[in-house]
């Protein structure tokens, strides 16, 4: 019963952590500021899921989060060159 407290407060805490992420992704002064913020926001959604692959039980879950973990990383991999063709 206590683990199940510890991970409901895990998840208050990475729902915290989106909404303030969503406000620098809204009011970030540069590109990459927002950039950070939407790697932040998949982190944390790694997070979560992972969460709730212990809260369920089920292994599946872990995978997802992997997978995810995939996309972002490419996903910031293709802003980051995005950003130098910028400049």
């Amino acid at each position: 019963m206590e683990l199940v407290t510890w991970l409901m407060g895990a998840l208050t805490l990475l729902t915290v952590t989106i909404g303030l992420s969503f406000v620098r992704v809204w009011r970030g002064p540069t590109l990459p500021d927002r950039v950070v913020a939407l790697d932040i926001l998949t982190t944390v959604g790694i997070g979560i899921t992972a969460v709730y692959a212990v809260i369920t039980e089920q292994d599946v879950w872990l995978d997802v989060a992997t997978v995810l973990a995939l996309i972002s990383f490419l996903g910031t991999i293709a802003f980051a060159y995005y950003i130098d063709l910028r400049r």
